[in-house]
């Protein structure tokens, strides 16, 4: 079996996501204190390889300029003017050493519930495949990449919506757009596709299909959960996965003791810390790096960046960075920090800089 760790992470950030009818790029877009695309970073990075590779084009300099902001140590790629996929991946893998060796894995950049953890497992099953593919069943397929199968029940390939037939269709097994490839196997593998499918592109998909037809193995995980594959395509989907994601998040803090009155109207980013026994009212927003310390209570109100001190009561307060002192009691409507003399009033934002903890 695999250790899990891979030599290198390749992320795919290159499209430009039309259905998003945004200026924005789509890998840009924001949910639970992370954009998509710094979602798929962290879980990359939680990986340990060696290297993390981010492959772009729409929006190249936005994009590339964010990705180093999330983590300084990413190598950027540039997709060049051939399309798909498979030319995707063959554009980042022009930035790794020619004699780097071992498995890489291949991501997309917009499915933000996937985690370090699946990723880990994925790699662990991969063992001596060519190719170990990560899949799903969905109820309506529509759109994605079926998982092909032979009389064994073995991965024989993987057909693109768009090229499958109708009993192709009627397929739930998805592709999630996420591989462990062995690395010396990928690479030449991408230099014999073709372009010649309804899309006109480089699939990647086609990989598999070649390491089954060469006898080379291909391995798969099946996840049951299904909303940590799921990618973003528009808007909808975006509110969906900030409201799965949210839930999951709030569902560990009360699970580790942190009461929250109102989880359906509670929001809290995925670097908030919260102590046992500190109680989060209706109406809440934590974003950022706020810290919660045990038997506070805030609420409702927004906290960005701010330390809330031990037995704290903030009750309809809009807190941008500093530290709430323990025991204090912030007057409502408080915008704290507070320039002196002015606890209380709506319009006052001095004193400790945003960000800055005492």
């Amino acid at each position: 079996m695999s250790s899990g760790r891979p030599a290198a992470v390749v992320i795919l950030a290159a499209g430009q996501g039309t259905r998003m009818h945004s200026a924005t790029p789509k890998v840009l877009h924001s949910l639970c204190g992370r954009t998509l695309l710094g979602h798929a970073i962290a879980a990359a990075r939680g990986l340990r390889p060696e290297y993390v590779v981010v492959v772009v084009r729409h929006e190249r300099d936005a994009v590339a300029a964010h990705a180093l902001e999330c983590d300084p140590d990413v190598i950027i790629a540039d997709q060049d003017a051939i399309m798909g996929t498979g030319r995707a991946v063959w554009c980042g893998l022009q930035e790794l050493p020619a004699s780097l060796s071992g498995s890489v894995t291949v991501m997309a950049g917009d499915t933000p519930l996937l985690d370090t953890q699946t990723l880990s497992h994925l790699n662990e099953r991969h063992d001596s495949n060519a190719v170990t593919v990560l899949t799903t069943n969905v109820s309506d397929p529509t759109g994605y990449g079926r998982i092909l199968r032979d009389n064994t029940g073995s991965i024989c390939g993987v057909v693109e919506h768009k090229d499958a037939d109708p009993a192709q269709r009627a397929i739930t097994e998805i592709n999630t757009s996420t591989y462990s490839f062995d690395l010396e196997f990928l690479r030449s593998a991408l230099e014999n596709l073709s372009s010649s499918n309804a899309q006109g592109e480089l699939y990647l998909t086609d990989v598999v299909e070649q390491a089954y037809s060469s006898g080379s193995g291909v391995g798969d995980y099946v996840v049951s959960d299904s909303w940590l594959v799921e990618g973003c395509n528009d808007l909808v989907q975006l509110a969906a996965l900030r409201h799965e994601m949210n839930k999951r998040i709030l569902d560990a803090w009360m699970r580790s003791g942190v009461s929250i009155v109102d989880p359906a109207t509670t929001a809290v980013d995925v670097d908030v810390t919260l102590e046992p026994d500190s109680c989060i009212l209706p109406g809440t927003q934590l974003h950022g790096h706020t810290d919660v310390r045990a038997q506070a209570v805030v609420g409702p109100g927004e906290f960005t960046d701010t330390v809330v001190g031990a037995r704290a009561v903030a009750c309809h307060v809009v807190a941008r960075g500093g530290a709430i002192p323990a025991g204090t009691t912030l007057p409502p409507f408080t915008i704290f920090p507070v320039e002196q003399g002015t606890a209380g009033s709506t319009d006052a934002l001095g004193g400790i800089p945003a960000g800055q903890h005492h």
